[in-house]
């Protein structure tokens, strides 16, 4: 299984063909002061102090931005019956995540899921027994803490695995990013919306592959997520009922400043009973029924600046 070499960065052309000048320019002078702003400095305060640093001022500046009102949003519509004090200071240690992972990115490298001390993992059994099945699975996992450190986790046990990611607008900078995951590790990436053929040439392989599956997709189809229907993307369950392989869910958690658990849960093999959108949509259920209950479980750590559910919701809601 371990025929697939580290690629050629790639990336969907249609984003770099309708540029206009005016935006080519403006990625350049994005991608100087990436550099000089902000990946110099980082990079200078070691990972402790670039996390510290990246949260306490990314807590900042996250409450002056349009998405601190998204994010109360959120956490009003899925926690009714918390207080204005715990929605703010969930809405707050989100920040504080959002910033800590910023400020980790440049040093990814020294936080070796295996090696650094950084890391604790549990349930290398159920990662190692995909390992040696040679069959191939699906892993899920939604944006919570540094969700960068769950794929190299992975791939340094299962170097031939496929890990999706979404394209930066910015080419300069996506080239960095991916050039940095690479060198942490992992190193075959199929970006969204160009990767689903590398994604089902990996698992008739037998090679696992590894996706998020906690934002909106409108494309989806909509399954309870806290009482809510969200559209959700079906494809990670849909893959693996194609294939017949497991789909692993896997949660990672901060524990410190640059200091994570991770853990590969349970595996499950999605119910094939012929009717093949009932099991679909059961599949996707339980998955997301998997996220909520991580939410739930560490709620200033999950990704709460994005619209997860549809404007009507909030509506239906009485939130404003």
């Amino acid at each position: 299984m371990n025929d697939q070499t580290p690629k050629a960065y790639v990336r969907p052309k249609d984003i770099d063909n309708r540029a206009s000048f005016g935006q080519r320019l403006q990625w350049r002078l994005e991608t100087i002061a990436w550099d000089l702003i902000y990946w110099g400095p980082m990079k200078m305060l070691g990972p402790d102090k670039a996390s510290d640093f990246g949260g306490w001022l990314v807590k900042k500046i996250g409450p002056l931005l349009s998405q601190h009102k998204t994010m109360r949003r959120n956490l009003r519509l899925a926690f009714p019956e918390w207080s204005e004090t715990q929605l703010e200071q969930t809405a707050m240690a989100a920040w504080e995540s959002a910033g800590r992972t910023a400020g980790e990115l440049p040093h990814l490298p020294r936080i070796d899921p295996y090696t650094s001390g950084r890391v604790e993992i549990i349930g290398l059994d159920v990662l190692d027994g995909i390992r040696d099945s040679g069959k191939g699975a699906v892993f899920i996992s939604g944006h919570f803490a540094n969700w960068e450190i769950m794929p190299a986790a992975i791939t340094k046990r299962i170097p031939h695995a496929v890990m999706t990611y979404r394209a930066l607008n910015n080419p300069h900078i996506d080239k960095r990013i991916a050039d940095l995951r690479h060198d942490y590790g992992t190193a075959v990436n199929a970006p969204k919306g160009i990767g689903t053929r590398e994604l089902m040439r990996a698992l008739a392989k037998g090679s696992p592959i590894a996706l998020m599956n906690d934002q909106k997709f409108n494309e989806g189809i909509a399954v309870p997520f806290f009482g809510h229907e969200a559209m959700t993307a079906p494809g990670p369950s849909r893959l693996a009922l194609k294939y017949q392989v497991p789909i692993v869910p896997v949660s990672t958690t901060r524990t410190g400043p640059a200091r994570f658990r991770i853990e590969f849960h349970d595996p499950f093999i999605p119910e094939d009973t012929g009717d093949q959108e009932a099991d679909v949509r059961r599949s996707v259920e339980r998955i997301t029924g998997f996220i909520e209950a991580q939410v739930r479980a560490h709620p200033g750590q999950w990704f709460w600046q994005h619209r997860r559910w549809p404007k009507e919701a909030w509506k239906a809601a009485g939130i404003t």
